[in-house]
Order: C-alpha cells, then structure tokens, then sequence
C-alpha cells in the first residue's frame, strides 16, 4: 500500500466542497451587506466602486449592484475632469468584458455596457463592433449582443448596406442564423424600399399629413425581391427541415398593411343606430370619432359591441328617439375618425329603413402582372422542393400561403389537402393548423358572399375549430355554422349586428358569450351542443327580438324545471324547442 496516493471517500469531497461553498457565500454576504450599508448612508466612492465590482464579477446579473454602481459614476463623472472620466469609463467597459466571460447573455452587463458606451466623452465604437462580432462569433443567437450591435450601429452612423454586407456574411456561414435573418428584414425596407403606389379611388376622403418615413410600409422593391429569393430559397434547398430561412421566406411572401381606413357604415331607422367597422381595432374612448347628420354634429356616445372589448373593429351609438325614424326623410350621414384624418359619407333615403355604405370585405387588393409572376414561380419552386420533400411542413405551409395570395378560392381544393398532410406529419401542431385551416374557409365563404352580393354566411361541415374576421360579417342577416367542432361563440360574435338567424347546430358549443345584445336576433338553432347551466343562456336575455330558441339534445335541457327558468330568463320567446 506504500507510495500510493489515499484518495478521498465521495462523502468527504462533498463535505470540503460544502464547506468552500459556505467560506464563499459567506464572503459573499459580507460584502454584500457592507454595499448595502454604504447605499443607505449615500457613500458614492471608490471603495464602494471596488466593493460593487467584487461582487458583481461573481455574479453580475444582480440589477441592485448595478443601479448602485452607476450612482457612484454619476457622482464620480462630477467631480473628475474629463480626461479622467474617460479613463474610468474605459476601465468600466473593460470591466464589463470580464462580467461578459462569466455569463455573455447578462441582462445587466448588456444594459450597463450600453448606459457607459452612451456616457463616454469620446466613444471608440470600432471597439464596439469587434466585441459583438467576437460575442456573436461564439453564438450567433445571444440576441443581448443583437440588441447592443443594434445601438453602437445606431450610434456610430454605420451605413445600411454595410449592415447588410454583415447579415450576408453570417448567414453565409451558418444558414440557421435565425437573428441575421431577422436583422436582415430590418436592413431592407430601409436600403431597397418599394416605390409608393399612387392611392386608388375610394368612397371616403382622407386628409393626411405628410408622411414620415417611418410610416411607410415595411416593403422591398420587387428587383431586391427577386435577390432575396434566390438567397433564401438556396437556404431552404441546403436545408429544407430549418426554419430560420423559411420564416424570412414568409416575410419576404408577405402582403402590405391593410389601409387604416373605416370599412363599412350602417344605419337602422327601426333602431335608430350607427355602426361603425374599421379596418382595425380602435380604442372607443380615445379614437376621436364623430358623427355628422345632415350638417350637425349629434352628441352620441359611441361604445364597442361587447362590454368586454376595450379596442374593437366595430363600434356603434344610438341617435335620439325621432332623430331619423321617419322614413319619409332623406338623411345624409357622416362618420369621422379624426385620430387617422378621414371619414366616410352614407345617405339614408326616403323609403328606406336601412343603408349601408362598404369597402371590399378583407382589403384584399389586386396583384400585379409582375407580382404575379413571381408568386407563380415561387409556388412552382417550393412544388419542386416538395417532390423531394413530400413530408416537409415548412414547404407545405409556404406553398399554402402563395396558394393564398394567388387565388385563394381557385386553390381552396389543393389547401385543403396539403392541411390534411399537415395534420398528419406534425400532429403536436395539429389544433394549429386546424385553426388556420378554418380562418382560411371564412375568408373564401366571406369572398364568396361578397362576389355573390348577398348577406347569407354558410360555413356548415366545415371542421371549424375557430371563428375570425366576425368584424367583416357586420351585415350578414342569416349565418349557418352547423356540423362543426365549435366550442364556443365568442364576445366577437357580437359584431354582427344585423343577424336574425343562426344555425349553429352539431357543435360543441359550451358558451354563448358572444350573442350579446344582438338587436335583430329571432331565431336561434343549438341542437346538440353542450350548454348545460342555465347561466350558459344568459347573453340571450340581452337579445330582444329573439322570438324562437332550439335546444334540443343539449344537457340544460334535463335539469329540473328548466322550462319555466327559460319562460322566466326569455319571455320574448315564444317558440321554445327542448
């Protein structure tokens, strides 16, 4: 046994390293607390300076320290003439390196570097950009460093197309880099934006003031497009199964911004009402709307369709009794959103008791020759990846969305199939794409009913799992959602303000939220659905014209004296169906 080296039980070295962890901590504490004493009694000085540094090169992610440390250099700065406050920030930033080693994604290193970068007299932002390049050479997605390049880039003037020279250079070394693609989405509109297109005539005045170029919309020129395209897809080739490239593909698909514009106007004499649809949701209580009849502005109040909705697509008010009940009287009608500079006009005529004055439903707007053409060689690019791929989701969801943006009801049969193969080769995704799936069936039904001008919704046996774009079915009278796997109406449900019937038969509708106030709700079908409380039916109480409720097979109907609870909660029906 002579000569040989004891080696120690694993119960002793863990006891030796309990006991350093306890020396450490310890030292730890104290030092701590000694910072602690000096910020309560306000001591900015170079001892606590040292103290801070200690304990922040241990562990630099406690945001205290480093609040601290920066009211010690504030004070410092004030004391100190300017070459030696250069000194002590460029020791500050070297200081931060070394926090930068022991933990490179440290939210307060990142936030403090950035504070004494922008404080430094003379800032050396060369040295800047050659830590975020060594930082991101060592993970290309450590998205502090992106945040920090973002700034030094920002402040240091660096030129776009040189940004865009570095996005070329990591992306070309490592096509999953997620981030570059990303910054590279940022570069563009700025360095290649898309010439504006002259606005098109429309029903509603706009008063705009000069725009900035921040307001424009974020698109690329159709000749960088074509670049970007051959980039992206030599990415996607090289690996079909990484998502980083098919996200910027997705981007790079993708369509302008809807106008902000208002959509539809309609006005009931029988109600005296005004609803209101916009392009997108607006705060009621701040948005700036108005309302002008015949030349004066009417004191109404305006307010969303569901007490649960702070910002909503659409918006009504009730005009005083009398205002326009007298369907002799023509009446011409304006809405101003003051807060986007535009209004729309609508006439009341004689003999009429409703009107409404609408833009095209969904905003969709008409493609170019051009735009076209590349739409129909992208599709025909990703159907070749997908012969190599037959299995590969991405490709499937991108050839989805340029089946979308060529002809939505033309392709609605190769959607709805490549949906199926989504389903079965991603199954965890799967309540996803049955969602997606279904917001795509109402665009084409909301198409369909817009080319066919009537005001009748049937999406039955569908597989909707999901309801969308219910702002744009403010006009429908008659909608049918039977044979579905609906669970819920929900509170966007009452934006449609001018059903009287609805079939919603065959679901798995548990909640009814969403008939909330409907003004010319009459006939309502639930069959076999899931409502099982009597409070389930409490928004139909709010609805006074509903004359007829069927609730057959559903299991409200087995509880004890259900049908004198309903006679109680809904005396306007009269046709009751248990």
């Amino acid at each position: 046994m002579h000569g040989r080296v004891k080696l120690k039980s694993t119960a002793q070295q863990e006891e030796e390293k309990r006991k350093e962890r306890e020396k450490k901590l310890k030292i730890y504490v104290t030092a701590r607390d000694a910072v602690f004493a000096k910020r309560k009694n306000g001591m900015l000085d170079d001892e606590a300076l040292l103290l801070t540094q200690q304990l922040l090169s241990s562990n630099p992610d406690v945001a205290t320290l480093w609040n601290y440390r920066r009211e010690i250099l504030l004070h410092l700065e004030t004391i100190r003439e300017e070459v030696d406050v250069q000194k002590m920030y460029e020791d500050e930033l070297s200081f931060l390196e070394s926090c930068l080693k022991v933990n490179p994604k440290s939210y307060g290193s990142w936030h403090h570097r950035g504070w004494v970068s922008a404080r430094l007299p003379r800032p050396d932002w060369t040295r800047e950009l050659g830590l975020c390049d060594r930082c991101l050479s060592l993970d290309d997605r450590n998205f502090h460093c992106w945040d920090y390049r973002r700034m030094v880039v920002k402040m240091s003037g660096v030129p776009v197309d040189q940004e865009l020279q570095f996005t070329d250079r990591l992306i070309g070394s490592n096509f999953s880099n997620y981030s570059s693609w990303h910054y590279r989405s940022t570069l563009l509109p700025l360095l290649h934006p898309e010439s504006p297109e002259p606005p098109s005539p429309c029903h509603q005045t706009h008063h705009s003031p000069p725009t900035s170029p921040q307001s424009h919309s974020h698109r690329v020129c159709e000749e960088q497009l074509l670049k970007e395209y051959e980039l992206v897809q030599n990415a996607f080739f090289t690996d079909p199964n990484d998502q980083s490239a098919w996200f910027y593909y997705r981007w790079l698909l993708g369509r302008a911004e809807r106008e902000e514009m208002i959509s539809c106007v309609f006005v009931s004499r029988e109600e005296e009402r005004v609803a209101v649809a916009f392009s997108r949701p607006v705060n009621v209580s701040s948005s700036g709307l108005m309302l002008v009849l015949d030349g004066q502005p009417q004191r109404v109040e305006w307010r969303s369709v569901h007490p649960s909705f702070k910002h909503s697509p659409v918006c009504i008010c009730e005009l005083p009794p009398g205002t326009i009940s007298d369907i002799t009287n023509e009446h011409n009608l304006t809405v101003h959103w003051t807060e986007k500079h535009t209004h729309r006009d609508c006439a009341l005529y004689t003999g009429e008791t409703i009107r409404s004055c609408v833009d095209s439903l969904l905003g969709r707007s008409e493609l170019s020759v051009e735009k076209t053409s590349v739409l129909q060689s992208e599709l025909q690019s990703c159907n070749q990846l997908l012969e190599l791929e037959p299995q590969n989701k991405w490709c499937l969801l991108t050839i989805i969305l340029l089946m979308r943006a060529l002809d939505p009801l033309g392709y609605e049969r190769e959607t709805l199939s490549h949906f199926q193969t989504l389903k079965e080769v991603d199954p965890m995704r799967g309540a996803y794409y049955g969602d997606l799936c279904s917001k795509f069936m109402i665009e084409n039904t909301i198409l369909k009913m817009e080319y066919a001008e009537v005001r009748v919704f049937s999406l039955s046996d569908k597989n909707l799992t999901t309801l969308c774009h219910l702002d744009q079915l403010l006009l429908v009278t008659h909608i049918n959602l039977s044979s579905n796997q609906l669970l819920r109406l929900p509170p966007q449900f009452a934006m449609l303000q001018c059903l009287e019937v609805l079939e919603a038969d065959n679901n798995a509708i548990e909640n009814l939220e969403g008939l909330y106030h409907l003004p010319k709700l009459e006939d309502v079908s639930l069959k076999n659905n899931k409502l099982s409380r009597l409070s389930d039916l409490q928004p139909l109480a709010s609805c006074p014209k509903l004359t007829r409720l069927d609730l057959r097979r559903n299991p409200v109907t087995q509880l004890v004296n259900i049908e004198s609870e309903l006679a109680e909660l809904l005396p306007s029906v009269t046709d009751l169906l248990l």
